[in-house]
C-alpha cells in the first residue's frame, strides 16, 4: 500500500479540570487539524480534563476537594460534550484518538476512545493498568480494552496510554493486530536531575525511548502526544514546592518512522502545536523485510501469547 497519510500529534495545555472549556479547545484543535490536511491526529493522556499532576505532589487526603471536581469534570462516553467532539470529527473528515478521564456511573477510567472521519465511535479502551498512585483515581481496563487496533481509510491504527509501553505482552499484542500507526498518549512529563533520587521511567527521555522501541520493535508510525504545563499552573498542582520541575514545560511530542527515524522537528517543551508529518504506509515494508515479531522473525512454537477475551462481570444472573 503506498498511500500517503498525514500525521498530526497534539502537543498543547488542556483547561485544567474543566471539561466544557477543555472540550471546546479539542474542538478547535480538531478543525485546526482538519484544515491542515491532518488524516489522524492523536491527543494526549487524559487530555480531558488535564493530568492531575496532584495527586503525586500531595498526599491522598489533600487531594480530596480536587478529586470530587475532577470527578465532575470527566468526560462520560455517551454525552452531549462528547456528541459535540464527534461532530468536530466528522466535519474535519479526520481519524482521531482521543483520550480522557472517562466517567462511568461512580467510577473513573483513563480511556481512549477512536473517532472516525464519519463521528463515530470505533474503539473504546481503558487502561489496563494504571500507574501506582493512578490507582487511588481510576480503575482498570477489561478484555474489551486489549483490542484497540482499527481498520481505517488510512490504515490500521491503535493505540495506548503512558507506561503500557513498557508492558511487553501488551506492545506484542498490539503488533499482532497489524498495527501500522500507533497513538502513544502521554501526560506532561518533566526532567529528571541525575542526583534527584527520582525514577527517569517518567521522564522525556524515558518516554520517548519507550515510543520509539515501539515503532523500532512492532515496525509501525508512532505519533506521541503529549500535555503541556504553562508558568501560571505550576503552583496549582505544587510541581515548584514538590522540586518537580523549576519551569513551565512538559511536552514532548513526536512523530517516528517504523525505523526510529525523527520525522519531524521537536517543539519547545512549554509550546502548544500540532506536530505533523506526512507518511508512506508501505515504508513500513522496508523494516518487515528485517525482522516481524508476529511473522517471519518469530517461533509461535516455542514462544507465544496467551490472551483472555473474556469479559469481567459484576453481576452474573442465572
Amino acid at each position: 500500500m503506498s498511500q500517503t497519510v498525514r500525521l498530526g500529534a497534539v502537543q498543547a495545555e488542556p483547561v485544567w479540570l474543566d471539561l466544557q472549556e477543555t472540550v471546546q479547545k479539542t474542538i478547535d484543535l480538531i478543525h485546526e487539524a482538519g484544515q491542515k490536511g491532518i488524516n489522524v491526529l492523536g491527543f494526549p493522556e487524559v487530555w480531558i480534563p488535564g493530568y492531575p499532576w496532584n495527586i503525586w505532589t500531595q498526599s491522598v487526603s489533600q487531594n480530596k476537594a480536587m478529586v470530587h471536581k475532577y470527578m465532575a469534570n470527566s468526560l462520560s462516553i455517551n454525552s452531549p460534550e462528547m456528541e459535540a467532539i464527534q461532530n468536530a470529527v466528522k466535519e474535519a473528515g479526520i481519524f482521531v484518538i482521543l483520550g480522557y478521564s472517562e466517567r462511568d456511573g461512580g467510577s473513573l477510567y483513563i480511556a481512549q476512545s477512536s473517532i472516525s472521519p464519519e463521528g463515530i465511535i470505533v474503539s473504546h479502551r481503558r487502561k489496563i493498568k494504571p500507574t501506582h498512585i493512578e490507582r487511588t483515581i481510576w480503575g482498570e481496563g477489561q478484555a474489551s480494552s486489549l483490542k484497540s487496533v482499527v481498520d481505517t481509510p488510512f490504515g490500521k491504527v491503535g493505540a495506548l496510554c503512558c507506561f503500557e509501553h513498557y508492558q511487553p505482552l501488551l506492545r506484542y499484542y498490539q503488533y499482532s493486530q497489524g498495527e501500522q500507526i500507533h497513538v502513544a498518549a502521554w501526560p506532561a512529563f518533566f526532567n529528571v536531575p541525575k542526583d534527584s533520587g527520582r525514577s527517569r521511567h517518567g521522564s522525556p527521555e524515558m518516554s520517548l525511548l519507550a515510543s520509539r522501541f515501539m515503532a523500532l520493535e512492532g515496525q509501525m508510525f508512532v505519533i506521541i502526544s503529549t500535555q503541556v504545563v504553562k508558568e501560571e499552573h505550576l503552583d496549582e498542582m505544587h510541581l515548584l514546592e514538590s522540586g518537580m520541575t523549576d519551569k513551565a514545560g512538559g511536552g514532548f511530542s513526536m512523530i517516528y518512522g517504523p525505523d526510529g527515524k525523527e520525522l519531524v522537528e521537536a517543539l519547545a517543551p512549554d509550546l502548544e502545536g500540532i506536530l505533523q508529518a506526512d507518511v508512506v504506509l508501505s515504508d513500513i515494508d522496508y523494516s518487515k523485510t528485517l525482522l516481524d515479531p508476529v511473522g517471519q522473525y518469530s517461533r509461535p512454537d516455542l514462544l507465544s501469547l496467551l490472551v483472555t477475551k473474556t469479559e469481567g462481570k459484576h453481576v452474573i444472573e442465572q
